[in-house]
């Protein structure tokens, strides 16, 4: 189990413990944690989904594809650190991630 906080528009922090293997996305929708809508169920087909990653994280995560790219680019709320929690597996290496989720996510 790796810890992650989930951190709202508002300040409000949601702190989990989550499996590895899953992704950010899976893991917020099956504690409840509101702000990741995640309407395409982890497809990377809506953009439903999107956080911030802090830049000291950046380097522990996968590269952003092109399809996520894409995806992002549909985001009104994005930032040069914008990810989609949906492509964000989970493990060990992100012990203690924070990461911070937009006002909406339309």
């Amino acid at each position: 189990m790796t810890k992650v906080t989930f951190i709202e528009h508002n300040g409000k922090e949601h702190t989990i413990d989550a499996a590895d293997g899953l992704t950010l996305m899976e893991a917020a929708t099956k504690n409840m944690i509101p702000g990741i809508d995640a309407d395409c169920g982890g497809a990377c087909a809506c953009a439903t989904c999107m956080v911030y990653v802090p830049e000291e994280w950046a380097g522990k995560l996968e590269a952003k594809e092109d399809m996520e790219e894409t995806m992002l680019d549909f985001c009104e709320h994005t930032a040069e650190n914008s990810r989609l929690s949906c492509q964000i597996k989970i493990s060990p290496a992100l012990e203690g991630i924070r990461v911070t989720m937009p006002e909406s996510q339309h």
